[in-house]
């Protein structure tokens, strides 16, 4: 089930408005289906300015290291602490308790992204 209330990128990380032009961003259940047993997160820090499309973190797994990219700019206002201990969070919750990291947006147009029949379209699912 691809939740309806976010924004996806052809690279599989979901975004999600939180208000106050603060989005949330993880990975999609898709995404960590494909990554298998994640072990370890790697998360930008709090204060950080992100880049559309650059890399702000990583995701090791079982089977391989994926890179987590920004689908929009800004500054990192927090980070899922939570990952650091449990990087399990991100395959038993991908679109809750696995979330990665929330950006007080630096302009960039949430509804640009992918929505959540565009990504189904996508990922055939």
């Amino acid at each position: 089930m691809i939740p309806e209330d976010r924004r996806y990128t052809e690279a599989h990380e979901w975004v999600r408005e939180l208000g106050d032009g603060v989005v949330r961003i993880g990975i999609t259940d898709h995404a960590q289906n494909q990554l298998g047993d994640v072990v370890y997160v790697a998360l930008p820090t709090v204060g950080d300015t992100v880049a559309a499309g650059a890399a702000v973190g990583e995701v090791e797994s079982t089977k391989s290291v994926s890179e987590i990219l920004s689908p929009l700019a800004g500054e990192v206002v927090a980070v899922n602490d939570a990952l650091t201990d449990n990087p399990e969070l991100v395959n038993t919750g991908p679109y809750e308790s696995g979330w990665m990291l929330d950006v007080r947006l630096d302009g960039g147009d949430v509804t640009a992204l992918l929505d959540a029949a565009a990504y189904a379209e996508l990922t055939g699912g």
